[in-house]
């Protein structure tokens, strides 16, 4: 659904995988991706748009309205200030001048 499936591929396919995010997208103030709330969708953005016919009665979904790339499957982020590294908890701090 969003980067997690690619940045998969990439790893088997041993190529190297880089995001591209703006750095008013970093939430400096947390210390993982694991603390970032997943908004859910309403199901039926899925389930409606297949339409009756296709979805057999009393069928359920999930619609994330996205995922989280694990930071190891990442080769670097580029942003407008330049190409993040690893380790990303260093190299994401350069980016606040407070150095949270």
């Amino acid at each position: 659904m969003g980067t997690l499936p690619l940045a998969l591929a990439a790893a088997r396919a041993k190529v190297p995988f880089y995001i591209v995010a703006p750095t008013t997208t970093f939430d400096l103030e947390i210390a993982t991706g694991a603390e970032i709330p997943i908004e859910e969708r309403d199901p039926e953005e899925i389930l409606g748009e297949l339409g009756p016919d296709r979805v057999p009665a009393g069928s359920v979904a999930r619609n994330p309205a996205f995922d989280l790339t694990p930071g190891d499957l990442i080769t670097g982020i580029v942003t407008e200030s330049g190409v993040l590294e690893r380790p990303y908890t260093s190299s994401i701090k350069v980016l606040d001048p407070l150095g949270r």
